[in-house]
C-alpha cells in the first residue's frame, strides 16, 4: 500500500495551484472523518484519506474531461502505472459523473459527497470577516447553498445527490464536513 507521504508527493508533482492543493487536503479530511465515522480500520482510514488527497491530482495538468487523456482518465492511468489499488482508482473515476463509473463502494460514495461540498464550505469561510471555519455554522452554508450566484462552480445538484447516496441528511453532512475541515484548518488557511 502506498503511504500518505507518497500520495502527497504525487499531488505536489502534478498540482502547483495552492487552491487545488488545499481542496485536496479538504477532501482528504472529509474522507478520513467519514472513514472513522463508518467504523473503518486504521488501514482503511489511510486508504480513504489517500483517495481524497489524490482525487484531482491530475486536474491541473490534464483538465479536459472529454479527452481520453483528460481528468480523471489520465490520473487513473498514472495511478494504475504506479500500483495504486483498483478501489482507489474506481472511487476517483466515480467522483466525475461524466465517466459513468458506478459508485458501488462506501468510499466512492463518500468521495462524491465530500468533493463539491468541501468547495462550497471553503468559499463560505473565505467570505466571512474572520476567515475562520471554527465559527462557521450549518445555517450559513445552507444560505450560501441556496444562493446560486455564490460559488457558481460548486454543483448543488451533485451535493444533494452525494448526500442522498451517502444516506446522510444534508444538515448532518454539512456539519460532518465542517468538523473534518476544522481539524486541518491551519493547513487549509481557514483558521482565521
Amino acid at each position: 500500500m502506498k503511504t500518505r507521504d507518497e500520495a502527497l508527493a504525487l499531488l505536489h508533482e502534478y498540482t502547483k495551484s495552492d487552491s487545488l492543493i488545499k481542496h485536496a487536503l479538504s477532501v482528504e479530511a472529509g474522507m478520513r472523518w467519514y472513514a472513522n465515522h463508518f467504523g473503518n480500520s486504521a488501514e482503511d482510514v489511510e486508504v480513504w484519506g489517500i483517495t481524497g488527497l489524490l482525487h484531482d491530482f491530475d486536474y491541473e495538468m490534464f483538465p479536459n474531461p472529454v479527452a481520453p487523456d483528460g481528468h480523471p482518465y489520465k490520473g487513473n492511468q498514472i495511478l494504475e502505472e504506479l500500483g495504486y489499488p483498483e478501489d482507489i482508482r474506481t472511487a476517483i473515476m466515480g467522483h466525475a459523473l461524466y465517466t459513468n463509473t458506478p459508485r458501488d463502494s462506501q468510499m466512492a460514495k463518500t468521495l462524491f459527497a465530500v468533493d463539491e461540498l468541501s468547495g462550497l464550505i471553503t468559499a463560505a469561510v473565505l467570505v466571512r470577516p474572520d476567515k475562520s471555519i471554527h465559527e462557521l455554522q450549518v445555517k450559513s452554508v445552507k444560505k450560501k447553498f441556496k444562493d446560486k450566484a455564490f460559488a457558481r462552480g460548486c454543483n448543488r445538484d451533485e451535493m444533494k445527490q452525494g448526500a442522498e447516496e451517502l444516506e446522510v441528511p444534508m444538515d448532518d453532512h454539512i456539519q460532518n464536513v465542517i468538523s473534518a475541515m476544522q481539524a486541518v484548518a491551519d493547513e487549509l488557511g481557514l483558521a482565521g
